[in-house]
């Protein structure tokens, strides 16, 4: 099985369960081991009291790009700390694009940082995520 293979079949089982990034309209644009990027359009129901994007959306976008990023390896992996920087706003039916991209992986802890952007490409927030391996495994090896 190549890396990408893993990261594809790894981002699949994740995709079957992720309840919250779906029901956000999000979709997985791009996998590979140790980066992802997903896509989520901005709803009227996602814009807070100034007609823009609240940001606890931008930053659960830029979290389920994160989280599968760091899954790409065939380990479960979760969030052990996590912020983020707004800088500018999103505007409503604006698709917004998170990219997560692995810095640094030693032992059980990742480093990821997330960039997201607007439909012009247009810097909105940046994420820096740590991520920490649990016990067990997406699927079998043996078995792929």
């Amino acid at each position: 099985m190549t890396p990408q293979d893993r990261a594809e079949r790894s981002a699949d089982i994740m995709w079957a369960n992720d309840a919250a990034s779906q029901s956000l309209g999000m979709h997985i644009a791009a996998i590979g081991p140790g980066t992802a990027t997903l896509k989520m359009p901005v709803r009227t129901d996602m814009l807070n009291g100034h007609g823009m994007c609240h940001g606890g959306f931008i930053f659960t976008l830029a979290d389920s790009a994160f989280a599968f990023a760091c899954n790409t390896y065939n380990a479960r992996a979760v969030a052990q700390s996590n912020q983020i920087t707004y800088l500018m706003p999103a505007q409503p039916d604006e698709t917004l694009t998170a990219t997560a991209t692995e810095v640094a992986r030693h032992g059980r802890t990742g480093t990821y940082d997330v960039t997201v952007t607007g439909a012009a490409g247009q810097q909105i927030a940046l994420f820096r995520g740590l991520s920490r391996t649990i016990k067990g495994h997406h699927f079998p090896e043996d078995s792929a």
